[in-house]
């Protein structure tokens, strides 16, 4: 499939829809529209309320069924994903069990106030303006999932049949992907993200390696990732050899007592140097050293934002 990555609504055939919005980093997720007949189902919400509202009138402008949003779909807890739900009126909200525990412990307000002090932060604070700063994360109104389930969720549509399979934690604590067998289609959420780097706040790294290899296994011809533009299961393997790459790097380096920052900084990314937000092997090696030394804390996120930083600011100056 050819890409076509540019922002907005994008037509995959069979009453199939996929919102977009490069370049696809921090925040610029992706969302999709499931139709059938008159009825439709959202994969997804946007990170604020002004994104949100703008994809929801295009879409109804576009697809006479996106009136008749019956049911959203949040892939996982990440903002990007889910800090709209409130914006579709009356749906109800599905979502792993797992990922409706997640959503609540960072909130809007949490990223709100660290926007707000960022000026007192330093270089992490550039950071974070860097990245979060074309977002407003004030007066969202929050709409947690009405309806939770574990493994996986049977969905209709009209006539059509949509499968929810979770398969995390990997990135988040409960990723889901969505399969729409008769359309050849699945929508990823943050286990694809394509021609971008990942990030792996939760793991462990085998189960993201099975779900790649789980949607390698589809009967799908498309893939809508979570980030980046429409994609191939080309584009899947290649994020698995990624993850098989980091993972082996790491315990190399963790076997010969090597700190996880000092790690993140010597793991070669040449043959990735094309995908975006490379500092972010800082959290995917922080979390890998966690899980090869059986640490279940919660990590420290502003230090790894620190981390993140660090390493932006290095490949900057290198250029």
């Amino acid at each position: 499939m050819a890409e076509t990555y540019r922002r907005g609504l994008h037509g995959l055939g069979d009453g199939l829809f996929a919102w977009l919005q490069p370049d696809g980093g921090w925040g610029w997720s992706n969302a999709g529209l499931i139709t059938d007949g008159d009825e439709a189902i959202l994969i997804d919400t946007l990170f604020d309320m002004t994104l949100t509202r703008e994809m929801l009138a295009a879409m109804r402008d576009a697809v006479p069924a996106a009136a008749n949003i019956g049911t959203v779909v949040n892939t996982h807890a990440n903002g990007d994903h889910c800090w709209g739900n409130a914006l579709v009126d009356g749906a109800q909200i599905v979502a792993s069990r797992a990922s409706a525990e997640e959503m609540a412990e960072v909130p809007p307000a949490m990223l709100a106030s660290m926007l707000a002090a960022a000026d007192q932060m330093g270089p992490l604070g550039d950071y974070l303006k860097t990245i979060f700063g074309s977002f407003d994360f004030a007066g969202i109104e929050e709409r947690a999932p009405t309806r939770t389930f574990c493994e996986r969720c049977t969905l209709t549509v009209g006539n059509r049949r949509i499968e929810c399979i979770e398969v995390g934690p990997a990135h988040t604590k409960g990723d889901i992907i969505v399969h729409v067998p008769d359309a050849r289609t699945v929508f990823t959420g943050d286990i694809l993200f394509a021609n971008g780097h990942p990030v792996m706040w939760a793991g462990p790294v085998g189960n993201w390696i099975a779900a790649c290899d789980h949607i390698i296994g589809l009967e799908v011809d498309t893939v809508v990732p979570g980030h980046g533009p429409i994609a191939t299961k080309a584009h899947v393997a290649r994020l698995r050899d990624y993850l098989g790459h980091i993972r082996d790097a790491a315990k190399a380096r963790y076997d010969a007592g090597l700190g996880a920052f000092e790690a993140a900084r010597s793991i070669a990314l040449d043959q990735w140097s094309d995908w975006g937000d490379a500092e972010r092997i800082a959290v995917n090696v922080a979390t890998l050293y966690r899980e090869f030394s059986g640490d279940t804390n919660p990590p420290n996120v502003l230090e790894l934002f620190s981390w993140m930083a660090q390493l932006h600011r290095d490949r900057a100056a290198s250029r």
